[in-house]
């Protein structure tokens, strides 16, 4: 399983890193190819001062080796090996218009003695983050992460939508980091779902980015703005951060395990923003925005 998915990430990563290049137009992607001491290694491509992109990256690895104290205290488990492959990426538009997302799919095993499999599970998700809200955008962000649960079970969107709303929250803030989407984490090998099954649906999801994200780009990316509307999206970049350094358990994992930084932190966006006690204008489409932050909402209906 963990040669079959990292092929797939594999995979994927030139489907979207090509659909991307695509899109912009104007930048393409810089490849990384790089190796962790400890065992494994990546593949990072990040796009940077494209017509529509401003930053990105779309980054695979596998890694492996003993697993850290750190972790081990995590997972409540002793001295253990293990093994981690997924995709990861984050992209920043420079337009305000268009929705900063983030996606993510991944597989883990851990080993016991004699390097005997102790443990295994997938994760992973997407979730979409804009910065001036259209109903519509949400409304099929979360039809096509709707389509690809129900392909599989139609309890899953409802249970992953809600895990989503529950993860990407700065609770801090007392707001979500966006309008969310999908999160689900320790998918394993139960009675009636065979680890093969959750590899078929997390893969399912993974193939949905492209359907999901693509649309929304091509419909805003055009759209006027404002210097006022694009300092707005910097100051809500700030909050993208603050999840990300904060609460965010991939960036805490990559830290942990002596991952490369370079790719850890290429989540973050280039120009933000923070400003003392800031507070959108009464009735404004910045003040709209953060009321649905501050009160998740459904997007899909039926």
């Amino acid at each position: 399983m963990r040669d079959k998915f990292y092929r797939y990430i594999q995979t994927l990563q030139d489907r979207i890193t090509g659909a991307l290049e695509q899109e912009d137009g104007k930048a393409h992607f810089q490849e990384d190819l790089w190796e962790r001491p400890e065992g494994g290694g990546g593949r990072t491509r990040v796009i940077a001062d494209g017509a529509v992109f401003e930053k990105g990256g779309v980054n695979i690895s596998a890694v492996h080796g003993p697993l850290p104290e750190a972790m081990q205290r995590y997972f409540g488990v002793g001295p253990s090996d293990f093994y981690a492959c997924g995709l990861s990426l984050v992209l920043h538009p420079k337009s305000p218009m268009v929705p900063t997302v983030h996606a993510n799919w991944r597989y883990f095993e851990l080993y016991g003695g004699q390097g005997r499999l102790a443990d295994q599970w997938f994760g992973g998700g997407q979730d979409l983050t804009p910065y001036y809200l259209f109903d519509e955008d949400a409304q099929h962000f979360h039809g096509v992460c709707k389509r690809a649960c129900d392909a599989h079970d139609p309890a899953f969107y409802p249970e992953y939508k809600q895990k989503c709303d529950a993860y990407f929250h700065n609770s801090h803030r007392g707001e979500a980091r966006g309008v969310g989407g999908l999160f689900f984490d320790y998918l394993r090998p139960i009675p009636g779902r065979s680890t093969e099954q959750w590899y078929d649906f997390v893969t399912g999801v993974g193939d949905s980015f492209l359907e999901a994200y693509l649309p929304i780009v091509q419909k805003r990316k055009g759209l006027p703005y404002s210097p006022a509307q694009r300092t707005w999206q910097e100051i809500r970049r700030g909050r993208y951060v603050e999840f990300n350094l904060v609460h965010d358990k991939g960036t805490l994992f990559g830290l942990r395990t002596n991952g490369r930084i370079e790719s850890i932190l290429m989540s973050l966006p280039p120009v933000v923003q923070w400003r003392y006690d800031q507070h959108p204008e009464p009735g404004s489409q910045e003040a709209r925005l953060v009321e649905v932050l501050q009160n998740p909402r459904e997007w899909t209906f039926g």
